[in-house]
This record gives structure tokens, C-alpha cells and sequence, in this order.
């Protein structure tokens, strides 16, 4: 377990100046994104696999436990926000529930039977895609998540930090972190788990793009739940149509907050003709704008 085992360079580190000490974390967190760096293959094909599974209207299910599991939920709440992904096609499976996400629950992150029920209990099948962290790889809880899963015809992820463990020889797609020994020795919140969030984070947009959740660069499917958001959805919007920002306000109005919709109306479509272009282009803006221009050359044309 190099996650677990002491380094012979951090050996007195609490003996070291101020500086060191912060110089040696910062060293730690600049491995950690070079782990993620060399994962980059892995976690291509790993972003394929999931899309196309919720293109056949899965659902994404993340499973943790401990600092792993945190990281893993944080990832998966921030999506409906940023990209409006249906909080219904979204599982969030954390060893010891809600109050571990706050604080440790002792015991929690060795409950296999729990993990496996949890999979079980949400009826996990060939559509959905389960990412799997954990920085030993071999975590009770997390491994029964993904063994159930699998089982049950689930896309699996699996998310480690050391290399030949169970989380990654049974995973679909293994995405080995390879972070080595902490500063402080077993403390898996410093570069394993940097190393995690931003693989994570990584995963999550490439899918999300993929799916056209994200439109020259902009967050299109941002959902408006509070001033700064609607602000940025009208800003968005003027930067894509040239609109000013009262009829950005007003299209946004007419179109309940989406800024697809609210976008296509800007450009001249019809509230119904809009609808039915995102909806036939299941959501993505560009595919949509395509279809609309191609029935208006259909209709010059006639």
C-alpha cells in the first residue's frame, strides 16, 4: 500500500521550518496532477464508455467511503447545477450516508453488505455507469459497490491510488492514480486525494461535454437558483447572440430559465419550433441549430 507506507523524505518533517513544510505539500499536490496527467488514456476511454451509457438514458452512480467518498459526492452534486443533469439519473452511494459527509462514522467504509444492498436496492442495470473511488482500492464498502454493479450489468469505473488492487483489476475501466507516499504518512486527503478530485472533475466534464451539456465553451446548461446564476445565464446568452441583456432577461423569461431555448428564440425561432429542435437533438444546442436551419433551406427551397 504506497498510500499507507511512511517516505524516508518526509521522515522529519515535523521538525522542518514553516516553509519546508509548505514547499513539500505544494511539491505533493504538483505530483498529484501529474498522476492525473498520466492517467489522461484511461480516463478517455472511461469518459466513452460512461457517455454512452447515459446516452441510452442511464443513470451516474458514484460510490465512496471516507475522504473518497466526500470527494465522489461533491463531484456528482455539482453536476445538476452546472450542466441542470437530472438529479434523478444521479446516485450518490456514500459509506455511512448523509451524516458522513460531515463527519466519520466509525465503521462505515467496512459495511460490504451495506454497499452491495444499496446497488441492489436501486435496482443498478445495463444503462447506469458506477464510479468507484477509493484511494486503497480495496475499501469494503466501495469494492462491494462495484462487484454488485458489475454483476448486475453496470458500467464500472474503478478509481485507485495503488496498483494491482481489487478496485482496479475487477473495474471496467481502472484508473490508477499513482500518487506514492504522503507527507504525512496514510493521510489520503493530500496528494491521493487532489489526485482524485481532479480526475474526477476531469471524468465528469469530458462526459458532460459529450453530451452537449456545454456550448462554445459555456456552461448553457446552467440552471439559474440564485442571482449570480441568472446574471451569468444572461451574460452568456449576449455573448452568444449579441442581445442586450434586458432581451436576454426577457427571452430567459419566455423559455422558464433554459437557456437553449431562450437562445433559439433570440435567433428567431419559434417557442414550439425550439422545443422540438432540442428535444429531437436530445438537448444538444448545436445539433439543434442545425436541424432548425435545415427545415428553413427546406422551406426556401419550396
Amino acid at each position: 500500500m504506497q498510500t499507507e507506507r511512511p517516505s524516508p523524505r518526509y521522515s522529519a518533517i515535523d521538525l522542518w521550518s514553516p516553509s519546508d513544510i509548505l514547499d513539500a505539500m505544494i511539491e505533493g499536490q504538483f505530483a498529484a496532477v501529474g498522476a492525473v496527467h498520466a492517467s489522461r488514456a484511461a480516463l478517455e476511454r472511461a469518459a466513452l464508455a460512461i457517455e454512452d451509457r447515459l446516452k441510452r438514458g442511464g443513470r451516474l452512480v458514484y460510490a465512496g467511503a471516507g475522504t473518497s467518498g466526500r470527494l465522489a459526492v461533491q463531484d456528482g452534486a455539482e453536476l445538476m447545477p452546472t450542466f441542470a443533469w437530472p438529479p434523478e439519473r444521479l446516485l450518490l452511494l456514500m459509506a455511512g450516508g448523509h451524516d458522513a459527509l460531515i463527519q466519520a462514522v466509525e465503521g462505515a467504509e467496512d459495511e460490504a453488505e451495506e454497499g452491495a444492498r444499496q446497488v441492489h436496492d436501486h435496482q443498478l442495470g445495463r444503462e447506469d455507469a458506477l464510479i468507484a473511488v477509493a484511494a486503497s482500492g480495496t475499501t469494503p464498502f466501495t469494492l462491494a459497490c462495484l462487484r454488485e454493479a458489475k454483476a448486475r450489468g453496470a458500467l464500472t469505473v474503478g478509481i485507485a491510488n495503488n496498483p494491482d488492487t481489487p478496485l482496479l483489476t475487477e473495474a471496467d475501466h481502472a484508473i490508477r492514480l499513482d500518487t506514492g507516499a504522503e507527507p504525512i504518512a496514510g493521510s489520503t486527503r493530500m496528494k491521493a486525494g487532489t489526485a482524485q478530485r481532479v480526475a474526477l472533475t476531469m471524468l465528469s466534464s469530458l462526459v458532460m461535454i459529450r453530451l452537449g451539456r456545454v456550448y462554445e465553451g459555456l456552461m448553457v446548461d446552467v440552471q439559474a437558483t440564485n442571482r449570480k446564476l441568472v446574471r451569468r445565464s444572461e451574460t452568456i446568452l449576449g455573448q452568444l447572440t449579441g442581445h442586450s441583456r434586458e432581451q436576454a432577461r426577457e427571452a430567459l423569461s419566455r423559455a422558464e430559465g433554459s437557456v437553449k431555448l431562450a437562445l433559439l428564440l433570440l435567433e428567431g425561432s419559434g417557442i414550439d419550433e425550439a422545443r422540438s429542435a432540442l428535444d429531437r437533438s436530445e438537448g444538444d444546442l448545436r445539433a439543434a441549430k442545425a436541424l432548425i436551419e435545415a427545415r428553413r433551406s427546406q422551406r426556401r427551397r419550396a
